[in-house]
């Protein structure tokens, strides 16, 4: 698998397809694997160049071994967030994806993100906004706080596993994983499909800090609603109904916060992206983009 060396750190990469450059950045505790291969593949068909990579202190990209966070910190921060603390933040997560844009010799790309990967998908938009062509921002949120929190049912057993100690037992830690992904997912949960993906992504990478680093880079970054007022790419907005972790409002939230935004929901829809769904999804994105694409013919011309 290729790699690039990006702001003193490696970061893993693959791409598929042929044609304008579409960046895929994936969220909390969650490998670039994660993917639906069906998504991958219908973006492809549209004519993209598809990269998706592991972002920093996940799967087989960089991990800050010279620290270790502690449960506490975890906790501080959710109770006030004032209080986070964190090795790096958003921001720099954002310049990681425009770093490896630089070794990928690509000027700008289309941009997609899920989850936290919206939320460094949102300041890549707004730190490097000459690299960002269309943002399409996938049950994410603007990071205020209020909006697009996770909900009160879910909250016990995510912080639970947020901050336990990871299994050792390489079945108890892929148990662990797929009961995560239960909780999260909506009526369209695969646990064979689940099962596979886990598995190799307990295989990749059996660190158990990364996904505590970053979940402090999320509690310990600023929120961007004010500034996300400023972005003038072409943006889609994707939530699920019926999302727990992130609860609707963030992506409702988010679209308010972006001049001229579209907001897809699907009521059949949580913190995943439903084989049913992918389809229409990777459909809206290129119509997006389609957006960039007339907005730069139209300057040209």
């Amino acid at each position: 698998m290729p790699e690039a060396q990006v702001n003193a750190i490696t970061l893993h990469y693959d791409e598929r397809g042929e044609g304008e450059p579409m960046l895929l950045i994936m969220g909390l505790a969650t490998q670039m694997i994660s993917w639906p291969p069906a998504f991958l593949d219908a973006l492809a068909a549209h004519g993209f160049r598809v990269i998706r990579f592991d972002n920093r202190d996940i799967g087989l990209s960089h991990k800050h071994h010279e620290s270790r966070p502690q449960r506490a910190d975890v906790l501080r921060g959710l109770a006030v967030g004032r209080l986070a603390k964190a090795d790096y933040l958003l921001r720099d997560m954002a310049d990681d994806a425009a770093g490896l844009l630089d070794h990928l010799g690509i000027d700008s790309a289309h941009v997609v993100g899920v989850s936290m990967g919206g939320m460094i998908a949102q300041e890549l938009t707004l730190d490097h906004p000459g690299r960002v062509r269309s943002l399409c921002s996938i049950m994410s949120n603007t990071g205020d706080k209020i909006h697009g929190r996770p909900a009160p049912s879910i909250m016990p057993g995510l912080g639970r596993s947020m901050v336990a100690r990871r299994p050792t037992d390489r079945d108890a830690a892929i148990s662990l994983g797929v009961e995560t992904w239960r909780q999260i997912s909506g009526p369209g949960f695969d646990e064979d499909e689940v099962r596979s993906m886990v598995t190799l992504a307990v295989e990749r990478d059996p660190e158990p800090y990364g996904r505590i680093r970053q979940l402090l880079a999320i509690q310990a970054s600023p929120d961007r609603t004010a500034r996300l007022h400023s972005v003038t790419a072409p943006t889609l907005v994707v939530h699920g109904l019926l999302d727990r972790l992130v609860v609707p409002s963030g992506g409702m939230a988010t679209a308010r916060a972006i001049p001229g935004s579209r907001l897809l929901m699907f009521p059949d829809m949580a913190h995943d992206l439903p084989r049913t769904r992918v389809g229409e999804i990777a459909d809206a994105i290129a119509a997006n983009a389609a957006r960039a694409r007339a907005g730069s013919e139209a300057i040209a011309g």
